[in-house]
């Protein structure tokens, strides 16, 4: 196999909260359930699978002086991902907590990220982070950039290949001003839709075509249990997901779809036969009560099997 270069992720690694209803939803009401607390973050949890597939990565990010942070940095180490984030020890360390139905689908996600606001637009213009663009063979960095630094990092990256993924619907906008500068972005139907400038009732060709024009010339939509949509200099093509033979939880399969599609292109393999890979790694993520799933070889290898080949779009 041909070693894949190093990849450096600037974005989020933060606490994500899950609490899971254990009956039937009822708005506005106390719900009986669970909840459980992890490290994550959209550029942090993808990292994690790029690493699993054998890619060595370090990982930017900015956190607080609490005890939060310290779960940050032993998930850090723990997936051997080198860290160069930055402590501020009169902040306090961003989350996410995420309210889950008992089918695992989301009902309400609340972020408190302002540390990431304030604090990344300073941190790209540092002569450490200049130096780790310029040694590291690729970049991935999220939406939970403020718009300046993304700017920021497309300069320091030039003539590097840029990955990134959406996060939510009001922080892809972010991405605007440098979506020429990009590989590939990940996103969902409803982040696609505003990139794209149409409406729910846009046909997939008009998403695709939306995307084009603004600007992006590589991107993967996914639509939930739906068909996943890519497109390439190549054309426009989808991938209808395999069943999961289990629900545990929804919520990291977008990361884990990035993360294995991106390893998977950093040794060489074309879009369609990458995004396999990733919709593979998603399967193996929904059926995890882990947002990042601990796959083996065997287990990865079994799961692409259930993936069906790319269907080109006329």
């Amino acid at each position: 196999m041909v070693k894949s270069p190093d990849i450096l992720a600037i974005g989020g690694a933060h606490i994500d909260r899950r609490g899971q209803v254990s009956g039937p939803y009822v708005p506005a009401a106390s719900n009986p359930g669970t909840m459980r607390e992890d490290v994550g973050g959209g550029v942090f949890n993808a990292l994690r699978t790029i690493a699993r597939r054998g890619v060595s990565a370090s990982l930017l990010s900015v956190r607080g002086g609490d005890a939060a942070a310290d779960t940050v940095s032993r998930a850090i180490t723990e997936a051997r991902i080198t860290d160069l984030s930055v402590v501020f020890l009169d902040r306090t360390t961003p989350s996410y907590t995420a309210l889950i139905d008992r089918d695992g689908e989301l009902i309400v996600g609340f972020a408190d990220m302002a540390l990431y606001d304030l604090a990344f637009p300073k941190q790209m213009r540092r002569s450490k982070v200049r130096e780790a663009v310029h040694s590291a063979g690729a970049v991935l960095c999220d939406a939970n950039l403020p718009a300046s630094a993304l700017e920021r990092l497309a300069t320091l990256a030039k003539c590097k290949p840029i990955f990134a993924i959406a996060i939510s619907p009001a922080k892809v906008v972010r991405l605007i001003p440098i979506l020429g500068e990009l590989v590939l972005v990940f996103m969902n139907r409803r982040e696609a839709m505003v990139l794209a400038g149409v409406n729910e009732k846009a046909t997939e060709r008009e998403i695709v075509d939306g995307l084009r024009c603004s600007g992006l010339k590589s991107g993967v939509v996914t639509a939930g249990d739906g068909p996943l949509l890519g497109f390439d200099e190549a054309g426009a093509f989808t991938i209808l997901p395999p069943a999961p033979r289990r629900v545990a939880d929804v919520t990291g399969a977008g990361d884990a779809l990035a993360g294995a599609t991106v390893a998977a292109l950093l040794r060489g393999v074309p879009l369609r036969a990458a995004l396999r890979e990733g919709v593979g790694a998603a399967t193996l993520a929904i059926e995890s009560a882990d947002a990042v799933p601990d796959f083996s070889a065997a287990t990865f290898t079994e799961a692409l099997a259930l993936v069906p080949h790319a269907d080109e779009m006329p």
